[in-house]
């Protein structure tokens, strides 16, 4: 259990690192090299910002749900 729980954790780690980095800031990050050009043309938040930011909630919960798991694993084995 522990270890499934532990490649959960390290597989969403690494998921929330790319989703965060694809992020558009102040400078485009690097979101402006996959598609800059489309989304300088677009006003505003784009379906594609919105369901990035969608997912990375996501992603950040299950990391959340992951960690307490581990936590109350490791603390009642």
């Amino acid at each position: 259990m522990k270890l499934a729980l532990d490649i959960g954790i390290i597989i969403t780690s690494v998921l929330m690192v790319v989703l965060v980095l694809l992020h558009r800031g102040k400078g485009g990050g690097l979101s402006s090299l996959f598609g800059g050009g489309v989304q300088s043309s677009l006003s505003g938040s784009s379906v594609v910002e919105r369901n990035l930011d969608r997912l990375t909630i996501f992603v950040g919960i299950i990391w959340f749900i992951l960690i307490v798991a581990v936590g109350l694993d490791i603390s009642l084995g």
